[in-house]
């Protein structure tokens, strides 16, 4: 996840590294990631390289230089502004602001572009996730003439989340796995999994302790047996995104690298069929 390998000085666990996000790619090399997931947050938005012709060019330059693919967008932007709860010309803006997001996440080859809807963003009514599916259906033609995939990240239980997916036309929005968030609310990963099956396009990998929060992997309560388990089952072939916790400031690299050789024998048993 983009910001993990740069120290965050005060700013949370997660935000966009406006002071040297071009750096990543260079590190994400040296450590053997082949895939940067891009933030994009409401805050300073404008600023995000991927809102300028300027910013994708570069993005672009840095995809061309180092190898490293940008496949993954996540929308932070419409956790903290909703197309719910607000303004119908709020919601309409959203719609724009996402439109023009998947048109750059084509730009730099990217294949999915993700919506949260959890935390800020949760849904807590039947009105509110009539007004999410209308509101990401109206940017789904974009999508399919750029050729990306809308995809929520959700705190929904499995099957509440697998009518909710249904609902889109020909079931075209897809869903982000994310083991943190499915350990912190004890949901069964396997249950979780093989629910939701194809409509898997990413993972989150993250641990969390019940009830609390994000914690170092494998020292919290998600159950990574069952959950790779689950995804061998359903033979899994999407994308991984390290969204794990953070280390001591200044040593982020050291800490990816320790949180991949915890994944290693997990992937590696996902792969040996």
């Amino acid at each position: 996840m983009q910001g993990r390998l740069t120290p965050p000085k005060g700013r949370g666990i997660q935000f966009f590294p406006f002071d040297g996000w071009q750096s990543e790619f260079e590190k994400a090399q040296g450590l053997g990631l082949n895939d940067i997931e891009f933030i994009f947050d409401l805050d300073q938005y404008e600023s995000n390289p991927l809102w300028t012709d300027g910013g994708v060019s570069e993005i672009q330059s840095l995809i061309n230089k180092s190898g490293v693919l940008v496949n993954n967008i996540c929308g932070d932007f419409f956790m903290r502004r909703p197309f719910f709860r607000v303004e119908e010309n709020v919601r309409k803006e959203n719609v724009e602001v996402l439109k023009k997001l998947i048109v750059s996440a084509s730009n730099i080859g990217a294949r999915n572009v993700e919506i949260p809807i959890l935390d800020n963003s949760s849904l807590k009514t039947k009105e509110e996730e009539d007004i999410l599916v209308r509101s990401l259906t109206e940017c789904l033609e974009t999508a399919r003439s750029n050729n990306i995939i809308l995809s929520v990240e959700a705190d929904l239980p499995p099957v509440k989340l697998l009518n909710l997916l249904k609902k889109f036309p020909g079931h075209q929005v897809k869903v982000v796995y994310d083991s943190g968030n499915s350990s912190g609310l004890g949901y069964d990963p396997y249950e979780e999994v093989t629910t939701l099956g194809d409509f898997i396009i990413n993972a989150h990998i993250k641990d969390r302790v019940l009830g609390g929060g994000t914690v170092s992997l494998g020292t919290g309560s998600a159950d990574f047996d069952k959950l790779f388990t689950g995804l061998k089952k359903i033979n899994y072939q999407g994308a991984f995104t390290l969204q794990a916790a953070r280390g001591s400031d200044g040593n982020e690299s050291e800490t990816t690298n320790t949180y991949l050789n915890f994944l290693a024998p997990y992937l590696a048993g996902l792969r040996s069929y």
